[in-house]
């Protein structure tokens, strides 16, 4: 039996999924929230293996409430659902543990394709997402001369974290390294990308919109 809890502003959403779940013997839903912060406390209530929620939450919003289910626990998997598919809010749920991304009005089998997969250690994204990451992608590693710069994976996510005004500390506890190496990382990057403050490492991860 998989343990489903969603997190949705409107409450129809939550009642409508619900509904859907109900026709598969091997998923249920534990309980409902419409926060950010109900959520992480209803987690705590009742052990589930996937949280479902909307990137739009009131107060502590679903980027945010991803990154702190993920610090409690490693082990549960994260489903976004969201109206959202822009590369921002893709990109930003995925790079703080969410499993998989499905853009809501979907038919309800991708759904269910969203949970198998996810539940045996894959990662879900739909094709709408993945249109939108693939666009912002074709030129996140350029200049505004065209001269290619090639950042790897982990710098990224360093200049994104970097650009969402995460210390030193809070990167290297994000990423699970030490906060010299995130220094280290920062250093490199601001030589790469040729600029001198962190104001241009946001200025950079702003005109690609990866925040």
């Amino acid at each position: 039996m998989t343990r489903i809890i969603i997190a949705d502003a409107q409450e129809l959403v939550c009642e409508g999924l619900r509904a859907w779940f109900s026709v598969r013997n091997d998923l249920h839903v534990e309980a409902h929230a419409c926060t950010g912060t109900d959520l992480l406390h209803l987690v705590k209530m009742h052990p589930v293996d996937i949280a479902m929620l909307d990137v739009s939450l009131p107060g502590l919003d679903g980027i945010d409430t991803v990154r702190e289910l993920r610090r409690r626990d490693r082990n549960i998997r994260i489903l976004a659902h969201s109206a959202l598919a822009g590369i921002e809010y893709v990109n930003s749920m995925l790079i703080e543990g969410a499993n998989g991304y499905v853009v809501k009005g979907g038919p309800k089998q991708e759904l269910f394709d969203a949970i198998d997969l996810v539940m045996h250690g894959g990662r879900y994204i739909s094709p709408i997402a993945r249109d939108s990451v693939a666009q912002g992608y074709a030129h996140c590693d350029k200049h505004m001369d065209g001269e290619y710069l090639g950042l790897s994976r982990r710098e990224r996510e360093i200049i994104v974290l970097i650009a969402r005004e995460h210390s030193n500390d809070e990167i290297g506890a994000a990423l699970h390294i030490s906060t010299e190496t995130v220094k280290t990382h920062r250093k490199n990057l601001m030589a790469k990308l040729n600029v001198r403050s962190v104001a241009g490492l946001v200025k950079y991860a702003q005109d690609r919109c990866w925040v």
